[in-house]
């Protein structure tokens, strides 16, 4: 299965942050003399250029790329100085965005993220995500497969490849100095690939097996099925799996077609930690500055932006190939489900067609699979929410963690979630229920918020029908609608949350997935103690607020129900209309 794991949300109230404050001066440069890139002078050095140039159009091309190279390095100090940022954003003349995030570590970061995945997908290429998740860092035309292998035991650390709904991610974590091969490595699979055919074949069979293992595990299929249910099979319903019927069909020019439809500079952020911006853009500039934008064609490629935080400042162009770049191959499971909404004063990036993004389309629905033989009996519950850009994602954020829940059986206590109302109303009452949790999917343009449960079948001892497990669960819902939260239980899941998120943060792969997804969402990274000032101001009344919007009669499209067991719900409609929520009508 691709790389990841579906990421929850939950924070709590801590102290009051100290003001983030830039790192020393020097940060994420290496020990030793740092390799120039081509077509750049080394400033290190006080020679200058070499004076022994074969003729004077050398000359004065090593002085002008020296001259661009100090433009470079004084707009980005400047603007340093000026604002004192963490993150920086520098834009290629190709589109392609460079962002960086000073944090100190022995271990530095890079990630390439494509706003690209499963969604983007059509009857005629379905599976093609997953596919190329497992055809990265294979052989391309720059190395075989041993010098790939070798390439990446070198860099002394981790390098993986994911496939989500809403990108795909390519990132590594390795020692400092090995960011020039690290990114290296990554551009070769992106820009490079060679897709030989033993090698898909071999990927077809581990794909098969892998199908197999996934849909003999509930917790990891039924999520799947939900989102194929609750959006009608397409868009965001798109399987993040190949299916099974398509994997004899994926071949070398279907990966190359979607690369070269999807994989495109305006698509693309490149994310780092652990190094100096300057060195990113150059190992950019020089791995995918051949790469052509869709604006390329028509006009002359604009001049570099260079952004920090809180402020954009125009860059001389010190990045243009002095000619024409060589003709280039244009070229499961990490889900949006994570916090991070953009404003409403800070406007979308502007590199992305709307027009190419296609808009899901949810529908809601039941489906029921019957396995006679299975231990326990499993449902999700789904309704509709707001996508990543709402204000009200963190209400309903909030929400999701004063739900809280898990299994029958934790090693937790205080601060694990032992106080939530699932555990409290729920698991700590009918030890028939073995888990019960809620749920959040954030995406662009839409979400999932809701409930699942497993429980031991009604015809075994000390079992429990699902009949009787769906009031429980819809009763939760029904409370969440009709009461405000009380303050004392409200700050507590407030202050889950927010624990949650910065505790999160501290992972350095996950530091650079956060600052390379943000910026692809939203073309800027949001600080945390921004979210938590979000969170921090939900009252009560916003909850409700948010709850009617989302959970009312008047306002829920159909609710999705999926079981999985020996039995199935009953009239599930019918208790959604008892107890006064929205979802029954088709």
């Amino acid at each position: 299965m691709p790389n990841g794991s579906v990421h929850g949300g939950g924070l709590g109230r801590l102290p009051q942050p100290e003001p983030l404050r830039a790192p020393p001066s020097g940060f994420g440069s290496h020990v030793g003399k740092r390799a120039t890139p081509p077509g750049f002078v080394d400033e290190s050095s006080d020679a200058g250029p070499s004076p022994f140039c074969a003729n004077d159009d050398d000359m004065r091309r090593a002085a002008s790329n020296a001259a661009r190279r100090a433009l470079l390095k004084r707009s980005v100090q400047s603007d340093a100085r000026a604002h004192n940022p963490l993150v920086q954003i520098t834009t290629l003349p190709n589109n392609v965005r460079v962002a960086t995030e000073a944090s100190p570590g022995h271990f530095a970061g890079v990630g390439l993220f494509v706003d690209a995945g499963s969604r983007y997908e059509t009857p005629s290429n379905s599976g093609v995500s997953h596919f190329l998740d497992r055809m990265a860092f294979k052989s391309t035309r720059g190395r075989s497969d041993i010098e790939m292998t070798s390439a990446i035991h070198a860099l002394g650390g981790q390098i993986q490849c994911a496939s989500s709904r809403e990108a795909i991610m390519y990132q590594s974590s390795h020692f400092n100095s090995a960011t020039p091969l690290a990114l290296s490595v990554i551009a070769d699979t992106v820009t490079n690939p060679a897709f030989l055919p033993e090698e898909i074949e071999a990927q077809r069979d581990a794909t098969k097996y892998e199908i197999r293992e996934i849909s003999a595990k509930p917790e990891i299929i039924l999520p799947e099925i939900l989102h194929q249910v609750a959006y009608g099979g397409k868009e965001l319903g798109n399987p993040l799996l190949c299916p099974e019927d398509r994997v004899d069909l994926i071949d070398a020019q279907t990966l190359q077609d979607f690369m070269q439809e999807w994989y495109k500079p305006e698509r693309i952020v490149i994310a780092g930690a652990g190094m100096a911006h300057e060195e990113l853009v150059e190992l950019a500039d020089k791995h995918f500055s051949s790469l052509k934008s869709a604006e390329s064609t028509a006009a002359p490629p604009p001049p570099p932006s260079l952004s920090s935080s809180n402020g954009r400042t125009a860059v001389p162009p010190h990045l243009l190939p002095s000619s024409p770049p060589p003709s280039v191959l244009k070229s499961l499971t990490r889900a949006a489900s994570y916090l991070y909404p953009q404003p409403n004063t800070s406007p979308a990036s502007p590199l992305i067609e709307t027009a190419d993004i296609p808009l899901s389309t949810y529908s809601g629905g039941h489906h029921f699979i019957h396995d006679p033989e299975a231990e326990l009996n499993h449902m999700y519950l789904a309704w509709e929410g707001v996508g990543i850009h709402s204000p009200d994602i963190y209400a309903l954020a909030t929400m999701q963690t004063l739900l809280g829940g898990g299994g029958s059986f934790s090693a937790g206590g205080p601060g694990k979630g032992m106080y939530s109302r699932l555990y409290g109303w729920i698991l700590n009452r009918f030890p028939q229920i073995d888990h019960c949790e809620s749920y959040h999917h954030i995406y662009k343009d839409s979400s999932l918020f809701g409930l699942f449960a497993s429980a031991f079948p009604s015809n075994t001892r000390q079992g429990i029908s699902l009949k009787e497990t769906l009031p429980h669960l819809i009763n939760q819902i029904g409370l969440l609608l009709n009461k405000p939260v009380p303050q004392e239980e409200l700050s507590r899941a407030k202050n889950q949350l927010k624990s949650s998120l910065m505790m999160t943060l501290e992972s350095r792969p996950v530091e650079v997935e956060d600052l390379g997804r943000q910026v692809l969402l939203h073309n800027r990274k949001i600080p945390v103690s921004e979210m938590c000032d979000r969170i921090d101001e939900l009252t009560p009344e916003d909850v409700l607020r948010v709850a009617k919007s989302t959970f009312s009669q008047e306002n829920a499209k159909q609710a999705t129900v999926v079981v999985m067991g020996r039995e199935d719900v009953g009239d599930w409609r019918g208790v959604l209309r008892k107890y006064g929520i929205g979802g029954s009508k088709a």
